[in-house]
């Protein structure tokens, strides 16, 4: 029940219990599935974890329940990380619930897993978990089983689990031993162990396509950017040497048709973009956070290495702002010129919003990246 196998906390009574979990929308319209979520995951909570931990003098919260002002990512990020218990509920895989399972996992310290019955993710099923289901008597079988599970912990100690995701070279406590050292036998000789940041490696690989989205934003802009100056100039002759409205129009027309499949191909990967920045957005802030509760000593290259990318891929983005948002202003000019230009520059301009959007949150990672990069130097 308690996530267990290698390691034994030898520890006082939890005091804190942060509970992870889905939490769906309270504002959403009655019947919706996501106010079902809500309503269903609020009375697991009240009726099963709330009460098992009060029993034990042990306060619970959600996520929503966190009263103090201030970034919210942040905040879950450290009740994950220093509450001295997490229920988690992993019914459905959320994805969202298992990052910050993930993160929990890192501490070593007492985790307990629950879950409704034929919703457990199959990655964790090797875990022990706490089942229950949408019936009164069932949730209190589970809220008896949390109750057990806490009574051996606060009477034996907890056991703790060391997962293969564990990041192996964080430190588990005061003096305990590191993930690494256990998986070289406790000698800390193991040069190939990874580092603070090796199990951010689909961050790191969404941050790579990200460079690699930017870059073909960029050439994309560069070939709009080499079309509308060739049209520029035509219009240009036409205008000089007296052409008739028609000949100008079918100038036009031409321009719009060679920039069409450019401004397709923008649209697309701007969107792309901006996905993948609303995927990585909180993994990357929870990254930060855990680089900033880590001792600068203790983060070793890979977390170094990880802030500098955010920088340098900053700096990149914010040149090409600079051009997308002047571009973008040229776009919304050109559509008065033709009813023909309407779609291209429609799609120009979509993609130029979403870019924006998207590179803006981007300076915020920097900026605290940096910030982390300029205390462990100072």
């Amino acid at each position: 029940m308690i996530a267990s196998q290698t390691l034994r906390q030898e520890s006082d009574q939890p005091r804190r219990c942060f509970v992870v979990g889905p939490i769906g929308d309270p504002h959403a319209a009655h019947g919706s599935l996501e106010r079902e979520a809500y309503e269903h995951h609020l009375g697991i909570f009240e009726q099963v974890i709330a009460p098992a931990c009060e029993k034990y003098g042990i306060t619970a919260v959600r996520a929503d329940g966190i009263a103090h002002a201030g970034d919210i990512n942040e905040q879950i990020c450290r009740h994950v990380v220093e509450s001295d218990l997490v229920v988690a509920d992993v019914s459905g895989g959320n994805p969202n619930v298992m990052y910050e399972l993930g993160l929990r996992h890192i501490t070593g310290k007492p985790t307990i897993h629950i879950g409704e019955a034929g919703q457990l993710p199959f990655d964790i099923a090797s875990i022990r978990t706490i089942r229950y289901q949408r019936t009164r008597s069932h949730q209190a079988g589970a809220r008896k089983e949390i109750e057990s599970a806490l009574a051996v912990g606060i009477r034996d100690g907890f056991e703790l689990l060391t997962p293969a995701r564990v990041l192996r070279g964080l430190q588990i406590g005061d003096g305990a031993a590191s993930a690494s050292d256990v998986g070289d036998g406790g000698t800390g000789e193991d040069d190939d162990a990874p580092g603070l940041l090796d199990d951010f490696a689909v961050i790191e690989d969404g941050l790579d396509e990200m460079t690699a989205d930017m870059e073909a934003i960029t050439k994309t802009i560069e070939t709009i950017g080499t079309l509308t100056e060739q049209s520029g100039t035509e219009m240009l002759d036409l205008a000089q040497a007296n052409a008739p409205m028609s000949a100008r129009l079918a100038s036009v027309a031409r321009y719009a048709e060679t920039i069409s499949t450019p401004a397709g191909e923008l649209g697309t990967v701007a969107a792309a973009f901006a996905e993948r920045m609303a995927t990585l957005d909180s993994g990357v802030r929870a990254a930060l956070a855990l680089i900033e509760m880590t001792p600068p000593d203790e983060r070793g290259e890979g977390a170094e290495e990880f802030l500098e990318q955010l920088m340098t891929m900053n700096e990149a983005a914010q040149d090409s702002l600079v051009q997308i948002g002047s571009f973008g202003v040229s776009a919304g000019a050109m559509v008065k010129l033709s009813r023909h230009l309407r779609k291209p520059v429609k799609e120009i301009s979509a993609g130029v919003k979403q870019l924006t959007s998207a590179i803006t949150r981007m300076g915020e990672w920097a900026a605290k990246a940096r910030a982390l990069a300029n205390g462990a130097t100072a």
